[in-house]
């Protein structure tokens, strides 16, 4: 990448906020975003659950597990995003931003009153030091952002422009989200601490919030900063009020619940239909310490389920991977688990405009696949829906689940184990994270049944340390994982499932998806401007995802289901993502 104190030509005009398609809502005086209240009063504090614990206070490199919080709380990026719109950003530590319409460069400028935790500003030098360091030293997903910057040009005291190698619409938008650290901090060369180390010391960010006290694996505390640089900006207005928000860890979801029904935590996220409605019936909810909300949402069910490690021999067949989708009796574990209450999840795009249409592809979207019509799974092109039960023991589906084992080349012997024509079993390990409580009743009620299939599942449970391990080095035969998604899905779609995954350590393409049609129609949908084209490419995508049986899907819920304590709000104007990021903890208040 080139670097260089040259100032080109302008080629548009700066402005407040970028969207990755038309025009921002909001206009450049703005007072707030529009599910912030402005009156919030500031005070209190907020007590989360987490599940794990952690190691490190470096969220942004390989090494470690690191708090949610640190880089939610402590640390901000050139722009905000408004979670009222399906992608738009508007400036924080950058006043102004510019691109052409091919966006083929982002230019941002800096605010000249931005300053880190400790004081001292944040510079053209912190930005370009944060997007190099990050993208060749930190964690996978920041890669492949750095290896589309061409050059970067220093264009004045507080301004910097980014010249990618190829047009793409949503880079101004990925580098004005991208992580900006102080480079002082972790330079050597004068007395700082290599940034690829993972450590117990903070890092030093410019957000509205700074690491307490913490004990590794018990808990951590973020304080308000009373100096914070950006308490005046219109961005901000009506967020960060609590004084105080803390993380309490715990080692299993059914401790951290008992912790809450206590009242030492002051919110719980209920994933479990059948738990709300009859497990809410102890004393803090009778007394009105704790109240019961939903809060609807309109955004992608997104993946929640088990996922085949495609890289495993057992797993590259797509008749095995039918197979064992059929063996999963989602009628009866919903039942068992929710009381028949969730909807399963359709898709990766389900639950929203961009989701696959049941059916045949039509129109733009089969346009767009035909050419990898001899490449594409089963079910891409004709339609493809996922088993539903006979109601009774699933005989159906295994049935059918038997008959493609067979065709895989895999059939029971003498005492029904499942074998291939070397004679080895069909054996493998599902590999969970402990804590995983619901998974793991899942994942039992799972094991039985393809043991009526001849097929032996050994269950490892492991902690979070040596499971990120695993997980990033791609050791695993089945994993649950979860993926959200959004109502602008861009270049994370690569991250998720770009060849470059297969066989790069630390990538987010845990099923080891290797196919060109998907890399084919992420790249149309970062390419395009047309609307009727991104919601076919994004649909043709999920197609092929979906065709390709990587996961065995659960189930999704259509609503976040929050039981909070009393004292705490949130706008009556809810963001169209719901209760997603951006709306807790950020724009809730404590008042009594």
């Amino acid at each position: 990448m080139a670097l260089s104190g040259a100032v080109p030509a302008a080629l548009a005009q700066p402005t407040h906020g970028i969207a990755m398609y038309g025009e921002p809502a909001l206009p450049p005086d703005f007072v707030s975003l529009p599910h912030a209240d402005v009156q919030a009063r500031h005070g209190g504090r907020i007590v989360f659950a987490e599940v794990g614990g952690f190691d490190s206070l470096n969220p942004y490199i390989r090494l470690g597990s690191a708090p949610w919080g640190v880089s939610l709380l402590t640390v901000e990026s050139l722009m905000g995003r408004s979670y009222d719109e399906p992608f738009t950003l508007y400036g924080v530590l950058a006043e102004s931003v510019e691109t052409d319409d091919s966006r083929s460069f982002a230019e941002f400028t800096l605010r000249e009153e931005a300053r880190f935790s400790d004081g001292t500003p944040v510079t053209v030098e912190d930005v370009i030091w944060s997007f190099e360091t990050l993208g060749t030293e930190g964690r996978a997903i920041y890669r492949n952002a750095w290896t589309k910057i061409a050059s970067t040009e220093v264009t004045g005291p507080r301004s910097v422009r980014f010249t990618f190698t190829e047009p793409d619409r949503e880079m101004p938008l990925i580098l004005g989200l991208r992580p900006i650290l102080q480079r002082a901090q972790f330079d050597t060369e004068n007395g700082g601490r290599p940034f690829d180390q993972s450590a117990l010391v903070p890092v030093i960010g410019s957000g509205p919030y700074v690491v307490g006290r913490f004990e590794p694996g018990r808990f951590v505390s973020f304080r308000r900063n009373p100096d914070w640089w950006a308490r005046d900006l219109p961005f901000y207005a009506g967020q960060h009020n609590f004084d105080e928000i803390r993380y309490e860890f715990y080692g299993d979801s059914a401790v951290a619940f008992e912790a809450f029904k206590a009242g030492a935590v002051s919110v719980w996220r209920e994933t479990n239909a059948a738990r709300w409605a009859d497990s809410y019936d102890f004393p803090a909810v009778q007394d009105g310490r704790v109240r019961r909300v939903e809060i609807p949402h309109q955004r992608p069910s997104g993946m929640n389920g088990f996922v085949f490690n495609t890289r495993r021999a057992i797993f590259a067949d797509w008749r095995v991977r039918e197979a064992l989708i059929l063996a999963f009796d989602f009628e009866r574990i919903n039942a068992l688990v929710n009381g028949g209450h969730e909807p399963r999840i359709p898709s990766y795009f389900g639950n929203s405009m961009l989701g696959m249409q049941p059916g045949p592809a039509e129109g733009t979207e089969r346009a767009l696949l035909e050419p990898f019509a001899d490449s594409l799974p089963p079910g891409a092109l004709d339609g493809y829906a996922l088993p539903v039960s006979d109601g009774g023991a699933n005989r159906r589906n295994l049935r059918a689940a038997t008959r493609l084992l067979v065709e895989a080349g895999w059939e029971p012997d003498a005492a029904g184990v499942l074998r291939n024509a070397a004679g080895e079993p069909f054996v493998f390990e599902l590999l969970l994270r402990q804590g995983s409580g619901e998974i793991m009743a899942i994942a039992n009620t799972y094991i039985g049944a393809l043991a009526q299939l001849g097929i032996r599942v050994r269950l490892a449970v492991i902690d979070s340390a040596q499971y990120v391990e695993r997980s990033n080095a791609y050791d695993f035969d089945m994993t649950h994982f979860v993926r959200l998604m959004s109502l602008s899905p861009g270049n994370e779609q690569m991250l998720y499932w770009g060849s470059d995954g297969v066989d790069q350590p630390g990538s987010r393409n845990l099923p080891g998806v290797d196919s060109p049609a998907v890399e084919a129609m992420i790249t149309t949908l970062l390419e395009t401007d047309d609307a009727e084209v991104f919601t076919a490419a994004t649909r043709a995508l999920d197609r092929v995802l979906m065709a390709g049986r990587y996961a065995v899907p659960f189930w999704y819920t259509p609503q976040a289901r929050l039981a909070v304590a009393r004292g705490l709000h949130f706008p009556e104007r809810l963001p169209i993502y719901g209760d997603w990021t951006g709306f807790m903890p950020e724009v809730w208040w404590y008042q009594e």
